[in-house]
């Protein structure tokens, strides 16, 4: 059976896209990670793919005279690796309708915050984790959604809860996040290569549900 090929979208350090590289490796993803790609030049996550020679561009946006020149470019990597999944593993740019129609219901994300809370324009990165906290929830998690034209507006895939601790600073909290983030992002892209997600209107049903394996915490043993 021909390999799922997935693209990577990244703008930081890249964990999520370890995760990814990992649950290949272990034989957990039955995908190929065809290419990874950053808008930011010292994104670590560039590295992290040089390292398992997965090929790795970096787009820089200032080179185009609008958003639009800008995302066809990307669209234009990502095509000519043939990419039927984008992942968006800490991409800290929202897609333009353009992006998305390219790639109808075949671009998933991942968000450090139970959507919908915490979420939307201004909520990215450690600013949702101060937002949490300042709130005062006592439950935060990560969520994976496929993406559409808003902004995590999309049909949620997974979710997992984490505590909030009176004494967390956002850092310790993201860490406690990233950890729940590096489980069901893998999970999620197994799910959509083994062609077990089903959109009906805003819900996503799992074909056949999880297995006791995959509701299994921390099962790709990272």
């Amino acid at each position: 059976m021909q390999k799922l090929k997935v693209g990577v979208l990244v703008s930081g350090s890249g964990t999520n896209l370890q995760a990814l590289i990992d649950g290949v490796k272990k034989g957990f993803l039955p995908c190929e990670i065809a290419v990874v790609i950053s808008n930011k030049k010292e994104a670590f996550a560039l590295k992290r793919a040089e390292a398992e020679s997965i090929p790795a561009f970096f787009v820089n946006e200032k080179e185009f005279c609008n958003n639009l020149e800008f995302e066809k470019r990307m669209v234009e990597i990502l095509k000519n690796f043939q990419v039927e999944l984008v992942v968006l593993a800490g991409f800290l740019k929202v897609l333009s309708p353009y992006f998305v129609s390219e790639f109808t219901n075949k671009i998933i994300n991942i968000h450090p915050s139970l959507i919908p809370s915490f979420c939307g324009k201004g909520y990215y990165g450690i600013k949702v984790h101060e937002a949490v906290i300042n709130y005062g929830v006592k439950i935060t998690g990560a969520t994976v959604h496929f993406v559409d034209e808003g902004t995590d507006t999309g049909p949620i895939i997974l979710q997992k809860a984490v505590p909030v601790f009176d004494d967390d600073t956002p850092e310790v909290l993201a860490e406690r996040v990233k950890r729940v983030e590096h489980e069901i992002l893998p999970l999620a892209v197994k799910l959509f290569a083994e062609k077990r997600l089903i959109i009906e209107n805003r819900r996503v049903k799992i074909k056949g549900g999880l297995s006791d394996g995959e509701k299994a915490s921390n099962y790709l043993g990272i």
